[in-house]
Order: structure tokens, then sequence, then C-alpha cells
């Protein structure tokens, strides 16, 4: 078995995240047009937070999302389905491709916790960022189209498409470091001497790039290649997945986030750090923050990454805080995926990692 046999494609339900398929198929009869049975449930494999279900009628299949099982304790501000709902319905008539929503339950009752129902796009989630199996120029046109994909969302008016209260305005590194602390400091499982230092080092150090407040955007908080729907045989994303942590805020904190594979080895995160990117067709990350920096109409790739040791310390910061919560989640029960387990357990290396950064800066 492949890493990427982990996660791709369905699995039947997971015993944790079972719920009443007869009250879910009855509300669906009542509240979604064109809805018809018999229905058929199964667990998408990916995912570490919120599982994901393949709704399968003879017609047509749907996807759920819903929040963990009613077993153990969820974390204050996760799991916040409610706003992958909101934008994604936002973004529909934007260039940035998303799934079609088409109904959002809050009420508990139901099936024991809030979920949304979307259409099932069809096509190809790449899981290995080093894309192998595909050829040089295949390689080239798909990193390419992430980043016109990143882009578009950063250029997208916010006000415009009803989100301009999606988010609290101004101090955004201040806000997201101040809440991951909290997130972290509510999930730990055991020691991790880096994290603790990064608590304290990364308020003290925001950069001027990071303080400016007229840099605003919508930004997804998790972009990166397996959270992307591509065309089956096209380079081309029909859909951007998983949204649980999008908000409000510096589009620069979105893109240096997307930027961490160039400097995460291969492995527990399928980074491409340590690869000769030009002898397998992928740009390299200068080349690549250029291209990001036409699209969005930014004059200097030089002064973007004037403070770019920052922003990889804070991110691998917020990396390593989000897998904590995952680690607390395989303890407490209620994690998602089989590979929790493993991803849970690296958090002290992502720390470390990003406490290298934060002495180089």
């Amino acid at each position: 078995m492949t890493p990427m046999d982990h996660n791709t494609g369905t699995k039947p339900v997971a015993a944790s995240h079972q719920f009443d398929i007869s009250a879910l198929e009855a509300y669906l009869h009542a509240h979604l047009p064109g809805f018809a049975g018999p229905l058929h449930v199964e667990q998408f494999k990916g995912g570490q937070s919120n599982p994901t279900y393949k709704l399968v009628t003879p017609q047509r299949a749907y996807v759920m999302r819903s929040k963990p099982g009613p077993a153990g304790k969820l974390l204050a501000a996760a799991h916040a389905i409610d706003r992958e709902f909101r934008v994604m319905k936002a973004l529909r008539d934007t260039a940035v491709p998303v799934a079609q929503m088409h109904l959002l339950c809050e009420d508990e009752s139901v099936i024991g916790r809030a979920f949304y129902v979307m259409e099932f796009v069809d096509g190809r989630v790449l899981w290995e960022q080093s894309l192998p199996g595909l050829a040089n120029a295949e390689r080239g046109a798909i990193y390419a189209e992430m980043n016109r994909v990143l882009a578009a969302l950063h250029s997208v008016d916010v006000a415009a498409v009803g989100l301009a209260d999606y988010g609290k305005p101004g101090n955004y590194f201040e806000r997201q470091i101040g809440r991951w602390s909290k997130q972290y400091l509510a999930s730990v499982t055991g020691p991790n001497p880096a994290m603790d230092q990064l608590l304290a080092w990364l308020p003290a150090h925001i950069p001027n790039s990071a303080r400016d407040e007229s840099e605003v955007s919508i930004v997804h908080g998790d972009y990166r290649l397996d959270n992307l729907i591509f065309h089956p045989t096209e380079p081309r994303v029909v859909a951007v997945l998983d949204w649980e942590l999008s908000t409000i805020g510096h589009p620069l904190a979105d893109f240096s986030y997307h930027c961490m594979s160039w400097h995460i080895p291969p492995g527990t995160f399928r980074g491409i750090a340590g690869l000769d990117h030009a002898a397998m067709g992928i740009p390299s990350e200068r080349e690549y923050v250029q291209l990001y920096c036409e699209r969005t109409g930014r004059a200097d790739p030089d002064a973007l990454m004037a403070d770019w040791n920052f922003y990889l310390a804070y991110n691998l910061f917020r990396i390593a805080a989000i897998v904590q919560g995952i680690a607390k989640r395989v303890e407490d029960g209620t994690a998602s995926s089989a590979q929790a387990k493993a991803t849970g357990a690296a958090a002290p290396q992502l720390a470390a990692l990003a406490w290298s950064f934060a002495q180089r800066a």
C-alpha cells in the first residue's frame, strides 16, 4: 500500500463517526430538491478534522461534511462547518473554483451533529507534492495552476461577495498567534520545548510587512495540493476543498503557508525540500513567489521575501499547533483518519523546524 492509498477514495463509515442514515435520508427528502433514495453512505479516507462522507443515491452522488461525532470534547472555534458553507457559497460566482453548496443543517437533533451537503465534484486529488508519475510539463502546469487559483482568491473583493464580516479587521498575525497558542495549550499531550520558545518569540517579532492593515483578503488557511480537486485529465483546479480555517486576513500568511512545501522534507507532510526541482519541472520557491507577485500586482518579490523566515516560523508553528490538536483527538478517540496517529506524532519535529527559522529571522 502506498502512502496515497491511506487517503484516496472511500471506506466504510468509522465507528466513531457513524450516525442514523435513515434520519439523514428523511431530512434530505424533505429539504434537498431532487433528492431520491435509497441512500448509501461511505466515508472519505482523507481529512484529519471534520469527517467527510460520500452520499450515494441511484441518481447522483453528494458530499456531506460534518462536525466529528458526539464522543469527546471539541475545541472551541474548531470544526466551524457553518463558515465553510458560507465562504464556498459566497465564492461560487468568482474565479475561485468551489463546489456548489446545497444545504446547511445546524440542528444537531437530526443526526447528532451539524452538517452540510454539497455537490460531488469528480476529479483527481494529488497527494504527493513531488507529483510522481507525471511528466515535467504536467508538474509545471499543476504548480502554475495552484499559484493562479490562490492569486485569484486573494484578489476577490471581500465586500462584493458579502464576506466583509467574515473575519475581524486588523492585527491579523497577533490574533492568529494568540489563537493557535491557545489551541495548542488546550491540546498538549507531552513536552515540546521548541513550541514553548515559539509561544514567547512569535508575538514579540512580528515584522512591519505583517502589520500592514491595508493587506486584507479572504485567506483559505490550509491551501495545499491535496485540498484541491484537479480535472480528471487537465492541469486545472475544479474545486478548492476544506475551508474550515478560512477567514479575512493577511494574504501573505496564506501564501507563505502554501510555500512551506519547499522547506518540509518528503515524508509525513509530503514536502519537496531537498529535491532537484529544476530536473522535475517544478519551479523554485523564488520563481513561484515571483509568479504570485506578478498575478497579484506586487512590484518586488525580494521585498516580500525579506521577512520570509518569520513567515516560515509562524506557519510551521501554526501547523504544529494544528497537528497537536490531531494528537489530542487521537488520545480522546475522535480523530477521523487512519493517518492521524502518525500525523499527530510530528508536532515536536514541526515545532523544532519552526524554531530553526525563528533563530534565522
